[in-house]
């Protein structure tokens, strides 16, 4: 599996080093970032550089509980969720995409939760991105 490209401590991913890294998937970086200010202005993002995976994450949160972790790769980004096991009939339930369910019913516990991560390349991929939100917010 490829590992995240923010890997340098010293360079934070500011707009030019995410454009570098992104290239054509930038645009939906943008459509993210501002869905996340528009539909969601309680949450704030913040980037942090974490020593134990060794890279920048941006984590977004809603006061102090963790909506998703978001990783960038080279012409891509993810966002992943951690919910907890009471989320798996909303999760059946959703319009989320089979791969996704799939990922969350026979995912590794990690303690009470699972994780489920969508890779965004374009903005359609956002969809099961908002889906989740959407999950995590009921819970």
């Amino acid at each position: 599996m490829q590992k995240p490209c923010l890997k340098n401590a010293d360079e934070f991913p500011d707009e030019m080093v995410l454009q570098r890294v992104l290239g054509e998937t930038r645009a939906s970086w943008d459509i993210f970032t501002e869905m996340l200010k528009t539909e969601y202005p309680f949450f704030a993002g913040e980037w942090r550089y974490y020593r134990d995976g060794n890279a920048w994450l941006f984590k977004v949160t809603k006061k102090k509980k963790t909506i998703c972790w978001v990783s960038v790769y080279e012409q891509k980004f993810s966002t992943t969720f951690y919910l907890s096991d009471k989320a798996e009939p909303l999760i059946v339930a959703s319009d989320l995409s089979a791969d996704y369910v799939e990922q969350f019913i026979a995912g590794k516990h990690f303690g009470k939760i699972r994780g489920i991560t969508v890779m965004i390349n374009e903005p359609a991929d956002l969809d099961d991105t908002r889906i989740l939100i959407g999950i995590k917010e009921q819970l």
